[in-house]
């Protein structure tokens, strides 16, 4: 009773709430489908009693009233630490700046160089403990709340419940105020994959053993690996990654999953965030199948070696024939983010029987019709080298797997050329000539 009684305490109206935001202050709005909605509408209607708001977010997946109102920055500068389809709409409207990370270091950076003056996080209804839960967002929550002046919460009851794992929890003791809500859960339809991406997904598949250790990226190719996983015969599978998708459902119901070879958390799906569908939403709803962690655990590199035969699946936008690879940006414009593609290059490959795989397909078709190669001499002008040439293993596309660790300039390149669409080798051989990376004895 008593958590009852500090609940209708604490409970107020998201124009109350809103207040406590002053100008000159730093913001966390929350991160991927666990972000504030009807309190970023009522800060939104302070625009012209505030100065110099900062507010910082995770992939956002809805819009944002705050930018609406002030689209030119005027008062509210909006961050973000990976970026949606929706936020790099705002990049190009010159609405949004982007934070880069290192993804498992990311709560050290709110409990030792960040400010947080208002914390305002989407949260499950509160239990019978007064814990309010994090729902499918706990990846750096907790070090969000630790850090914050005041903390709000927006409680939706259409969220789902998640078990831990840890740090997937705060206490009506820790808070300031709290807001009720009644939003739909974001849902992000599975990417479709193409034929390529299908392609890519079948050389993949039988390099899997039974009782690995899988992690999965965002996009139709990771997709594409989880849905010919649900078909296969492989089995004893284990689960460590950073984003649970629809995929691992098909899996876990296909009886690919029981995580029963794992080194750490043996039995369960580990992850830190989910995005989706309803599916995943309805699946990690008080499933104890299910663990969420926040990701200075599951991301740590030295967590991620200790499981056997993990295998890193991650997807990327171009590679050169140095090997460095962009998974982030076209040229200047920022595409997503680093994530923790970085996190699960190095654990998988430091792993026992460990296997780390960036892949791509090997050229795409532009609005014109014209293909273009992804493969290039250098990276596009501007663009991110999101993995160092130093840490790259395994590079995928349809037309094969090459491994670099260990190669010379001029191996690289004859490997990465043989990766390539058909129609570009000829002219980056001819680039790798000039590069003077290419030896004669190589492969026409």
């Amino acid at each position: 009773m008593q958590f009852v009684n500090e609940y209708r305490q604490k409970l107020v109206s998201a124009d109350v709430a809103a207040k406590a935001v002053k100008s000159g202050d730093w913001v966390d709005y929350g991160q991927f489908v666990c972000q504030t909605q009807v309190v970023d509408e009522a800060l939104a209607k302070r625009k012209d009693e505030l100065q110099d708001v900062k507010i910082r977010a995770t992939t956002r997946t809805t819009p944002l009233a705050v930018v609406q109102a002030d689209p030119h920055q005027e008062v509210f500068t909006y961050n973000n630490f990976h970026y949606s389809g929706y936020d790099r709409k705002l990049q190009d409207q010159g609405s949004a700046f982007f934070i880069p990370i290192f993804y498992h270091e990311k709560p050290g950076y709110y409990k030792n160089f960040l400010d947080v003056d208002v914390a305002i996080l989407a949260v499950t209804p509160m239990d019978d403990f007064g814990y309010f839960n994090f729902s499918t967002s706990v990846a750096t929550s907790r070090a969000i709340v630790e850090k914050a002046k005041i903390v709000i919460l927006e409680v939706n009851p259409n969220l789902p419940r998640v078990m831990g794992g840890n740090n997937e929890t705060v206490h009506i003791s820790e808070i300031d105020y709290i807001v009720e809500a009644n939003w739909a859960v974001p849902e992000i339809p599975n990417a479709l994959p193409s034929k390529e991406d299908e392609q890519i997904a079948s050389l993949i598949i039988p390099e899997i053993r039974n009782g690995s250790c899988i992690q999965l990226g965002i996009g139709g190719m990771p997709n594409a690996v989880g849905s010919l996983i649900a078909k296969s015969d492989l089995k004893d599978l284990g689960v460590h990654t950073e984003m649970f998708v629809d995929a691992f459902v098909d899996m876990y119901e296909a009886g690919n999953l029981n995580g029963s070879q794992k080194q750490l958390d043996k039995g369960k799906i580990v992850y830190t965030f989910a995005m989706g569908t309803n599916k995943t939403y309805e699946f990690l709803h008080n499933n104890p199948a299910a663990a969420a962690y926040s990701v200075d655990y599951v991301n740590d590199p030295m967590i991620i070696r200790q499981q056997d035969n993990m295998v890193g699946i991650n997807n990327c936008m171009e590679i050169d024939l140095y090997g460095q690879v962009s998974s982030e940006s076209v040229g200047t414009r920022q595409i997503s983010g680093t994530g923790g593609q970085g996190d699960f290059t190095i654990g998988s490959y430091e792993s026992k029987g460990g296997q780390s795989y960036i892949a791509m397909t090997s050229s795409y078709v532009d609005r014109a019709g014209q293909r273009h190669s992804r493969i290039k001499n250098f990276l596009s002008q501007g663009s991110i080298v999101t993995i160092p040439r130093s840490l790259v293993s395994n590079i995928v596309t349809e037309y094969g797997i090459v491994n670099l660790k260990g190669k010379s300039t001029w191996e690289r390149a004859e490997g990465i050329i043989s990766l390539a669409h058909p129609d570009f080798r000829d002219d980056l051989i001819k680039q790798a000539e000039q590069m003077n990376i290419w030896r004669r004895s190589n492969k026409r």
